[in-house]
């Protein structure tokens, strides 16, 4: 039976890439234009997993997407690292002094500012997805107008790379996370690395004292985001990810937080696939 993978964008999308990367056997693939639609694919049992960017090493946290696996109780089982190579691409024939409007991801745009602050008199057009921009490019044969994608989009959609690898930090990385609505349970001595959720009181030193048991627990936090709770003003929830060499540690650790938060939640326990 074919796996059906939701992801956020379409085909020649660096989604789409990180299917082809992740996934050992044949798949599916079901386009998404929205995270938002990506969840929905996933709720509605269109898809069987879903791949979401989840962190850039550039623009940082999209924290609105753990707040999205969050909100419709989803799991995430697994991580993967892609290297981010963005490209500016146009119809054939068309070079740099052609372009009129840049049109691509918002985030695709901000990882490639440096390079597009040299043509000032460029309009940029923030879009819902790279790989989509490279299609309509070509289906409507748009002149004067580029996107920014990857070489797989250019490639799909037989658009000439005017400019390539023009992100700003040329070791630039996107961590994406395989979601599912069930939990996949993975043996313990696999697992080595988790996403959870917590909200506190409000009071002096209740965060400290939450880090301080995970440093105990000899947890290494990779990252903490506050999200404020929109129906209780001036309250957070916090999203950490975190990483261990033994599951008995962040067992514990688990444990202690489930008693000292108001609320406690586990996204996901899984592999870490972090490149050294």
């Amino acid at each position: 039976m074919t796996t059906k993978i939701a992801i956020q964008g379409i085909k020649g999308s660096f989604h789409h890439q990180v299917v082809k990367e992740y996934f050992a056997e044949n798949v599916a693939i079901d386009e998404c234009l929205s995270f938002e639609e990506l969840i929905d694919s996933l709720i509605a049992g269109k898809s069987d997993q879903a791949v979401m960017a989840i962190e850039n090493s550039i623009a940082g946290p999209i924290i609105p997407n753990y707040a999205l696996i969050d909100k419709n109780n989803l799991h995430i089982i697994g991580e993967h690292y892609l290297n981010i190579q963005q490209n500016l691409m146009a119809l054939k024939g068309q070079k740099i002094e052609d372009i009129r409007e840049v049109h691509s991801h918002p985030m695709a745009l901000l990882q490639c500012m440096d390079f597009l602050k040299q043509y000032p008199n460029i309009k940029l057009v923030e879009d819902k997805d790279t790989a989509e921009t490279a299609r309509r490019i070509q289906e409507k044969q748009l002149t004067g107008i580029a996107a920014i994608a990857s070489e797989t989009a250019a490639e799909m959609y037989d658009l000439d790379i005017i400019a390539p690898s023009i992100q700003t930090i040329k070791n630039n990385m996107t961590r994406f996370v395989i979601i599912k609505k069930q939990n996949s349970f993975l043996p313990e001595s696999e697992i080595n690395r988790a996403s959870v959720k917590f909200e506190l009181d409000h009071k002096r030193g209740s965060l400290a004292a939450v880090l301080n048991v995970m440093s105990d627990c000899k947890l290494n936090l990779t990252k903490i985001q506050s999200l404020p709770k929109i129906e209780t003003p001036w309250k957070y929830s916090f999203f950490v990810d975190v990483t261990f060499e033994k599951y008995e540690d962040y067992a514990k650790a688990k444990a202690l937080l489930n008693i000292m938060a108001e609320y406690f939640k586990v996204l996901g326990e899984y592999r870490d696939t972090k490149p050294l």
